[in-house]
């Protein structure tokens, strides 16, 4: 399908194998959330800066996070609701990346529909922006504009977003979630919002967790996949289109390394270098050559060489062990990273760089980060 978008059509700016390290940007860009100091959209990868000390980047829907080498936290796009916490400024939006206050001590970052949130190393987990359904984790549902502890905790070891709602894994191995919960995402049995952290079951062997629009997926460090949460489309991976109000394993294999949930598709690789998919495709999100919607996970191609994966809005990219970085699904904003606005039912190469290191995080965002080496 070919989408002639022209509206925000800009330059390609077609990268070159001598491009520099750093990071990366391309896709939709309304609110300046590609960091480039404008709102062009773009068709290709374009290099924010010339700064080679990016170590974590994340995606919302209409902004973006970032950390240093230094510890220090950076974000820009769009800001109607605090959601850069940039304090009394959350009216302006910013298409460059400013600082957000003056700490060296972030870990991690996780960007959700319009809200933020960030761990510190020193274990406590802060959030801001957006919190109508309570997605802050700050037992209320009042909208921050800076940076606000959750708790008082400082035992959290990840974090992530869906659209409305909070994932976040503890050092004891143990899942806590937040947020929005009419569609069973939170995985508690029910389909109350919660505004503060609650642990799902009493298991203390959870290891990566993802949240997409309206569902949620999680591995185990026994190499399970499990998933939760609205499963139109077979968003679960469960061989239906039933939806599920507390974590249900997929399958019976013990051999997920990586999982990543989309908007309304999700993707895992396997411990043998597999690339799986499953969901909603009608973009070819799936990237299995059609856009069959599929309830139950399905081969993306026949190789073992995949090695990082993350879902977007309706688009995925994935990294090779060679370094380099693969794209398919939508394309109507230029968010593959392909020069063009051509969707893709196939991974399709990136350029031609074979360096890329980290993928974005973000299932709900139009737009596309990286990091190169």
């Amino acid at each position: 399908m070919l989408f002639q978008k022209m509206m925000g059509k800009g330059p390609a700016s077609m990268i070159s194998p001598s491009a520099p390290k750093g990071l990366w940007s391309w896709g939709r860009n309304p609110y300046g959330q590609l960091g480039l100091g404008d709102t062009t959209s773009r068709t290709s990868p374009v290099q924010m800066g010339t700064l080679a000390t990016w170590s974590v980047v994340a995606g919302g829907r209409f902004h973006s996070l970032a950390l240093k080498t230094d510890g220090t936290l950076w974000i820009w796009g769009r800001n109607h609701y605090g959601q850069l916490g940039l304090s009394s400024n959350y009216t302006i939006s910013r298409s460059s990346p400013v600082q957000v206050g003056a700490l060296a001590t972030w870990s991690s970052v996780a960007g959700g529909y319009i809200h933020s949130l960030a761990t510190k190393t020193d274990g406590t987990l802060w959030g801001w922006g957006m919190n109508n359904f309570g997605q802050l984790g700050l037992d209320n549902v009042i909208k921050r504009s800076s940076p606000v502890q959750v708790g008082t905790l400082a035992t959290w070891s990840t974090v992530t977003a869906g659209k409305y709602h909070s994932l976040a894994t503890k050092t004891d191995g143990t899942l806590w979630i937040w947020g929005r919960n009419i569609e069973n995402q939170l995985g508690l049995g029910d389909t109350y919002h919660r505004s503060s952290p609650v642990q799902v079951g009493t298991l203390t062997t959870w290891s990566v967790v993802t949240g997409g629009l309206y569902h949620s997926l999680a591995t185990k460090t026994d190499g399970t996949l499990w998933g939760w949460g609205q499963n139109t489309y077979g968003r679960l991976g469960l061989g239906d289109n039933a939806s599920r109000t507390s974590p249900v394993q997929v399958g019976t294999l013990a051999v997920w390394s990586a999982v990543s949930a989309g908007s309304t598709h999700s993707l895992a690789l396997k411990t043998d270098g597999t690339l799986w998919s499953w969901g909603k495709n009608p973009y070819g999100q799936l990237g299995i050559g059609n856009i069959i919607s599929r309830s139950s996970p399905v081969q993306v191609g026949a190789l073992a060489t995949w090695s990082a994966v993350t879902g977007g809005w309706h688009h995925s990219l994935t990294s090779k062990t060679d370094g380099t970085l693969w794209g398919w699904g939508r394309n109507d904003f230029g968010q593959l990273g392909l020069g063009d606005y051509i969707d893709r039912s196939s991974p399709v190469q990136v350029g031609t760089f074979a360096t890329w290191t980290t993928l974005a995080k973000g299932s709900v965002s139009q737009h596309s980060l990286a990091l190169r080496a």
